[in-house]
């Protein structure tokens, strides 16, 4: 799931934001995903990329390096 939102973010940046409910509707224009709770699962986990980015915590780091701290 974490590898599937970040490659969205990297192939489409400037359609996500920081907003869920925004990110879901995205999702569901630039992706299939087969279920309402993966979808949901991944716009959460988006949005949370999203703000870290915009928040300057992660300015330095790439996207991709984000969830490799967790595994």
């Amino acid at each position: 799931m974490k590898r599937i939102a970040r490659e969205l973010v990297e192939k489409f940046p400037d359609k996500f934001t920081t907003d869920f409910e925004v990110n879901k509707r995205v999702l569901e224009s630039v992706a299939e995903i087969p279920t309402s709770r993966l979808r949901n699962k991944i716009a959460g986990y988006i949005t949370r990329l999203m703000t870290m980015m915009n928040s300057g915590k992660s300015s330095e780091e790439n996207p991709e390096t984000l969830g490799s701290a967790s595994k």
